[in-house]
C-alpha cells in the first residue's frame, strides 16, 4: 500500500482529517484538502492514482472537479462521496464515468476496498 497515491477532498474539515488519520493508520498515505481548486493544484505537481471526492462542496463542487480531473488526468480514478440527500449526484457521477461512489457515513473497510480496486490491487 505504500506506493498508493490518494487525495481526499471534502469540505468538512473534521470528517476529512479523521478519515485521513484512519487511512494512514492502515498504511495508506493520503493528502487532504477541503477545497476543489486546491485539489486540482495538488494534482498538477503529483497526480494521484485515486481521488476520493465529496460531491457537495461550496465553491467548485464535486461534479465540476470531476469534469476537470477527467479532462486533464483521465488515468486518475475518482471515488465520489455522497450524503443521504445527494444520491442522485452519485448516480450522475457514475454516468460521468467515476470509478465508484460511496454513501456517507462511510465504512472505512468499504472505502479501502474501493481504493484497492481502483489502484488495481483487486
Amino acid at each position: 500500500m505504500q506506493d498508493w497515491n490518494v487525495i481526499l477532498v471534502d469540505d468538512e474539515e473534521e470528517f476529512v482529517s479523521t478519515l485521513a488519520e484512519r487511512l494512514r493508520l492502515r498504511g495508506i498515505p493520503v493528502r487532504v484538502t477541503t477545497d476543489g481548486e486546491e485539489a486540482l493544484r495538488m494534482m498538477e505537481t503529483d497526480p494521484p492514482q485515486v481521488v476520493v471526492l465529496d460531491v457537495l462542496m461550496p465553491g467548485l463542487g464535486g461534479l465540476e472537479v470531476l469534469k476537470r480531473i477527467q479532462a486533464d488526468y483521465p488515468e486518475v480514478k475518482v471515488i465520489l462521496l455522497t450524503g443521504q440527500g445527494s444520491t442522485w449526484d452519485g448516480i450522475q457521477g457514475m454516468r460521468m464515468g467515476v470509478f465508484d461512489y460511496l454513501m456517507k457515513p462511510l465504512n472505512i473497510d468499504d472505502l479501502i476496498g474501493k481504493i484497492r480496486e481502483a489502484v488495481g490491487g483487486g
